[in-house]
């Protein structure tokens, strides 16, 4: 996979991610909980963070800033997987949870086939984005 074709297909998933977001910002049950509240923190912060690179065009920049949240966002997944019945076991809240769980997978996995060099996460994240 071309590293356009990667931000093409990452970038649809990041809309699945923000639609998760969106339910679990308005579910009083996360509100209301100190833990799960982080979630939909942290899917905006992954999403937006690759925003400026999308909207220029500059694929190895998106990738690189992406592929930098994507172990917080595994650990996100991770969290809201095992901790979201003690807030509600509501079929939206098991649905949202294999949601996040298999887009942060599928994001792997594109990352897994980008057909060019590898793209290490940036170092300095929060200064590169300082200069933005």
């Amino acid at each position: 996979m071309l590293p356009n074709e990667a931000v093409e297909r990452l970038h649809s998933i990041l809309a699945h991610l923000w639609m998760i977001r969106t339910f679990l910002k308005h579910a009083d049950e996360v509100v209301e909980d100190e833990q799960l509240i982080e979630i939909p923190r942290l899917l905006y912060d992954s999403i937006r963070a690759v925003e400026p690179a999308f909207l220029k065009g500059d694929y190895l920049t998106y990738l690189r800033r992406l592929k930098g949240k994507l172990p917080k966002l595994r650990k996100g997944a991770e969290l809201f997987a095992r901790e979201y019945k003690r807030v509600s076991a509501h079929t939206n809240f098991e649905m949202a949870s294999l949601s996040l769980t298999g887009a942060v997978r599928q994001m792997e996995e594109v990352f897994v086939a980008i057909q060019s060099a590898p793209i290490e996460p940036e170092a300095h994240e929060e200064s590169s984005q300082a200069d933005e």
